[in-house]
């Protein structure tokens, strides 16, 4: 099974800010929702994390021995990175929604996101048929771990919410991959 866990809150989250590849670490409830994610993850399973200091602290509160992958960076949100959402304009969201090959400014596109994430989880499918693998990583690569599981295209990203501190499940066999559950808060008290 893949267990793909976003991080807990932040300060940067709380406000409303797009928040890509920014380093802010976990706020306090936060690192609560990290505890409790961990209350809820099988004990033996192997935890991958992106490099960024919100989803290793969040990884560590699950195991101490943790690995990181810079393919589960979050997007790159380029000059948009810790703008307030509602600061972007509704004709660049547009185009945005409308186009998988968007790049915000000097950032990345959701197609080459699909692509880093789609390469991490191939690499570990064979694995997770046997063995829990938990990847802690962001909203964006998150999304497209769920077009992965699904075989659609990462256009759902925008159809999609992927809540703080949430848990997905994509079980894996000689069949391909299988989303079991999908943003689960259930151990959120």
């Amino acid at each position: 099974m893949i267990w793909v866990v976003r991080h807990g809150r932040t300060e940067a989250n709380a406000s409303g800010l797009l928040l890509g590849r920014a380093n802010p670490e976990l706020d306090e409830v936060g690192r609560q929702q990290a505890a409790q994610i961990a209350t809820v993850i099988p004990e033996n399973a192997r935890v991958i994390s992106s490099p960024l200091l919100r989803t290793r602290q969040t990884a560590e509160a699950i195991r101490p021995d943790v690995t990181t992958d810079d393919r589960l960076l979050e997007l790159d949100y380029g000059d948009f990175d810790l703008k307030p959402v509602r600061d972007i304009p509704a004709d660049t969201w547009a185009a945005w929604r409308a186009d998988a090959d968007f790049r915000p400014p000097n950032g990345e596109t959701f197609r080459e996101l699909a692509t880093r994430v789609g390469s991490l989880l191939d690499e570990i499918s064979e694995e997770a048929v046997d063995t829990d693998v938990v990847v802690v990583t962001h909203v964006s690569p998150i999304k497209a771990s769920i077009a992965w599981a699904l075989g659609v295209g990462i256009e759902i990203s925008w159809r999609s919410f992927v809540a703080q501190a949430s848990i997905s499940s994509i079980a894996v066999s000689g069949h391909g991959p299988s989303l079991h559950s999908f943003n689960s808060q259930s151990h959120l008290q």
